[in-house]
């Protein structure tokens, strides 16, 4: 699965819990852009909409570039909402835990599988100033014991 776009900052931000795999509805330019890796996930999340007495998830906020050789698009929303194609069952389930644990759905990563492009997103927690630290000082710590045992 190689990926094409990747929310490094989420996992900074946030304790991972869950991750799940939906698909995208883009316009035909939009696959083209991303497959040339014109995204940008920075910023992201994802909202749940209900419509109709249905229950829906968006992704929003994240960046998808014109396609170059699709010429001019004058009226094209580079950030607009795009839909995420889940089972019934897996929509309800993920509204059970955003809705009783407080938790958020942060999208980490867009690949290919096979010839369809998937968002990987995750059910999290978000982390607070002192453990955002603590991760900073183990990364730092653990940098300098390999620069160490290169040397040796």
């Amino acid at each position: 699965m190689p990926s094409l776009a990747q929310n490094k900052k989420a996992r900074f931000d946030y304790e991972i819990l869950d991750k799940y795999e939906a698909g995208l509805v883009l316009y035909g330019h939009e696959v083209k852009a991303v497959r040339a890796g014109q995204v940008s996930l920075k910023g992201s999340y994802i909202s749940v909409r209900t419509k109709n007495g249905k229950t829906e998830l968006y992704l929003i906020s994240a960046m998808i570039f014109p396609y170059k050789s699709a010429g001019p698009m004058p009226n094209y929303n580079q950030t607009r909402e795009r839909k995420l194609l889940l089972k019934k069952g897996e929509i309800s389930q993920l509204l059970g835990k955003k809705q009783t644990e407080g938790l958020t759905l942060v999208p980490l990563k867009i690949y290919t599988n096979h010839s369809f492009l998937k968002l990987e997103f995750a059910v999290a927690k978000g982390k607070k100033k002192y453990d955002k630290r603590e991760a900073i000082k183990k990364r730092e710590v653990d940098r300098n014991l390999r620069s160490l045992t290169k040397r040796r």
